[in-house]
């Protein structure tokens, strides 16, 4: 049975409490708008898995310091600054139930809203001379910004296999995580082969993550995403790659042209959903998705057993088991 998030935030509390304070201290303004839409940020943050990640690797690998606390909060500026750009590449306007900030303030507000927070967490790191953690963080950056546009380029011709698929998950979305753990790690040690087994340890999970996403697009669930989504934006996910491979000439033909030409129909779009699920992509997918948790334990299981690791395997088990 997976465990709760709070239960699993146990060793690392009085951590998180401590950056819940930090974290809207590093995200001050003297610009009073500004201000006003970091609060609005900071009231409907998410469920704080990166933060955890980075608490949790820097006590496996030491104890916490006052650069953990950076990193931590790097990390989750980061990640809500690719939030707000994301939203406005999307042209979403709801982001975990509440308006987006380009929903309330417009693009052009929420595109520097997005560039004042990539710019904070830069500063934070450079004011307290935490190059290392720079170093890191500015290496998730460039990956995050190259998957989005080589997702956006093959989305064009729908010409995404299972290699590609890979690149791009790994770079839009596990670098991020993989730079949580790193960063944690890199807070309390030097040891650069600890910090590098961190770093591919949240890659792994990071590509787990991501395939758990893409599973929820075919699911039956009320997941928080609306059924089909990625088909509808035109994203080869992996259940699809899998399924498009396995078919017949006539029926990839009929199904690209499909996704190509209808995705904005919703009865096309289950057409789709029930091809990929009939395929045998679901199966495929989750698989492929224990595969790569199995790979992160295997890491996580060369530190010795401790409350903290049995919290890391837990919080592996919470974002890749969870329905939502």
């Amino acid at each position: 049975m997976v465990k709760s998030l709070e239960a699993i935030k146990a060793p690392i509390n009085s951590e998180l409490k401590k950056f819940e304070k930090h974290f809207r201290e590093a995200m001050r303004s003297p610009v009073p708008l500004l201000d006003r839409i970091t609060y609005y940020i900071v009231r409907r943050k998410g469920k704080q898995v990166r933060p955890m990640f980075v608490f949790l690797s820097a006590k496996l690998c030491g104890d916490t310091t006052d650069a953990t606390f950076n990193a931590a909060s790097f990390i989750e500026i980061l990640h809500t600054a690719s939030l707000v750009h994301d939203d406005v590449v999307d042209d979403s306007n709801e982001r975990r139930g509440f308006f987006s900030v380009n929903a309330l303030w417009k693009n052009k507000i929420a595109v520097l809203v997005g560039d004042f927070l990539y710019s904070k967490g830069m500063l934070l790191a450079l004011q307290h001379k935490h190059y290392r953690l720079l170093e890191i963080i500015s290496v998730a950056i460039q990956a995050m910004s190259e998957g989005e546009l080589l997702q956006i380029e093959k989305a064009r011709r729908l010409d995404i296999d299972e290699a590609i698929y890979y690149d791009v998950i790994r770079q839009k979305t596990a670098s991020l995580i993989a730079s949580a753990c790193a960063a944690g790690a890199a807070s309390t040690t030097e040891d650069e082969v600890l910090i590098n087994r961190m770093h591919t340890f949240g890659e792994k999970i990071g590509i787990a993550f991501q395939i758990r996403d893409d599973l929820f697009d075919f699911g039956t669930d009320d997941v928080g995403k609306p059924l089909g989504i990625d088909i509808k934006e035109k994203k080869m996910t992996l259940p699809l790659i899998y399924a498009l491979q396995n078919a017949s000439k006539a029926d990839k033909r009929r199904i690209i042209r499909t996704i190509k030409k209808y995705n904005e129909q919703p009865e096309k779009v289950k057409e789709v959903i029930e091809f990929v699920r009939e395929s045998g992509g679901l199966e495929y997918t989750r698989q492929a998705m224990y595969d790569y948790r199995d790979q992160a334990f295997e890491l996580l299981h060369q530190f010795p057993h401790s409350p903290v690791r049995q919290a890391l395997e837990e919080l592996v088990m919470f974002v890749t088991d969870r329905e939502k």
